[in-house]
């Protein structure tokens, strides 16, 4: 990435990698993904939920989606060599249809990264501020994603106030429920929308807060958001190497 793209990430919370995977391989995942769907590819008059969630996939073409090396060297760039893990499955998908319902799941959050007092509640699930677990937040585009095709909703900006939130929190964190408790009561932020073609890959920090969407577009949306984990907690303060886009995020959030 160009240094651009890379003070964008600090500031804006997130990058747009274009072409980050084949479309080859896109497809290859939509493939196996309609499949296991309880609906027909053919038939949109079986697309009666707006949202069905399958997961976890470890089959060779997702693994290829997030390993490819433009993602790696990204990686490399902004969490730092030899402190990410490869990525070996791609989580849960919520695949999202065209409909008037409502999917139930469109509030504003942050991805939680280590389990609490019970790993079975996700509501449960923690964060803190040096992002135990947790490298990075991704969007990854396995279908062609345009404004009404219920691509995530973006607050630019808002990691820094995540981050400022966490501070006093310590090393517990908060819940994902309690922190999602707070987010309306940041100040306003400009919206984006992900969108883009299949192949297209945001590297989301930690703390961007983000969203779902109802979709009131044609065709079904092929997203997946898996975490890029860390071998170790962030640093923010006393390194002898530097720090990494993540952390220095972090820490010029921390000097207001």
């Amino acid at each position: 990435m160009s240094k651009e793209q890379i003070e964008q990430f600090i500031h804006n919370g997130f990058v747009r990698i274009d072409n980050a995977f084949s479309t080859k391989t896109a497809r290859q995942v939509r493939d196996i993904l309609w499949q296991d769907l309880p609906c027909r590819r053919d038939d949109p008059a079986t697309w009666t939920q707006p949202v069905i969630r399958l997961g976890m996939y470890a089959l060779a073409p997702f693994v290829e989606a997030a390993n490819t090396p433009v993602l790696h060297a990204a990686f490399d760039q902004l969490v730092g060599p030899g402190r990410w893990i490869p990525c070996r499955n791609m989580g849960t998908f919520p695949v999202r249809f065209p409909s008037t319902d409502n999917p139930g799941d469109t509030g504003w959050h942050v991805d939680a990264s280590f389990p609490g007092a019970d790993p079975a509640d996700f509501f449960e699930w923690r964060i803190n501020v040096r992002s135990r677990g947790r490298a990075l937040l991704m969007l990854f585009l396995f279908s062609d994603v345009g404004e009404r095709d219920a691509p995530t909703r973006i607050r630019i900006g808002s990691h820094r106030d995540v981050a400022r939130i966490l501070r006093t929190a310590g090393d517990e964190g908060l819940s994902f429920r309690d922190l999602a408790g707070k987010l309306e009561d940041l100040p306003h932020k400009t919206e984006t929308l992900a969108t883009g073609p299949a192949g297209t890959v945001y590297l989301c920090h930690p703390f961007l807060v983000h969203s779902a969407q109802p979709h009131t577009g044609t065709e079904p949306r092929f997203l997946a958001q898996p975490p890029l984990l860390l071998h170790d907690a962030l640093t923010l303060e006393h390194s002898e190497t530097g720090y990494s886009p993540v952390e220095e995020a972090i820490r010029q959030a921390l000097l207001v």
